[in-house]
């Protein structure tokens, strides 16, 4: 097991202990996030070709505001990560809605799912 220490905006340090499974990761290459008015809900899915169904790999449940700071976190790390590697290109050559499958933005603004 190893242990991470997190410092927290006023200073405050948390050790987080990483256990070997979790080290050990999930891979998904589709997401589904459904909220209400408490909390979010995002599913970790894996499709693969030419299997018609997918089973959640992981489910991540989270308040708006830890969500909120996620969002931050993810904005943040891909652009460090695009200003060392070049753009990420999504597949397809878009960067937009109707790409394939896998993680999606929403496609109006009222959708309570995205893919």
């Amino acid at each position: 097991m190893e242990d991470k220490k997190s410092t927290f905006p006023k200073g405050q340090q948390i050790n987080i202990e990483l256990g070997e499974k979790e080290a050990e990761g999930v891979y998904s290459n589709l997401a589904i996030i459904t909220h209400s008015n408490a909390e979010f809900v995002i599913d970790f899915t894996r499709v693969m070709p030419g299997v018609k169904k997918a089973k959640v790999q992981s489910r991540v449940i989270m308040t708006p505001q830890h969500a909120k700071l996620l969002l931050n976190a993810l904005k943040d790390n891909i652009e460090k990560f695009e200003k060392r590697h070049g753009e990420i290109k999504s597949p397809g050559g878009s960067s937009g809605p109707g790409d394939s499958f896998g993680f999606q933005p929403p496609t109006s603004g009222k959708d309570e799912k995205v893919h």
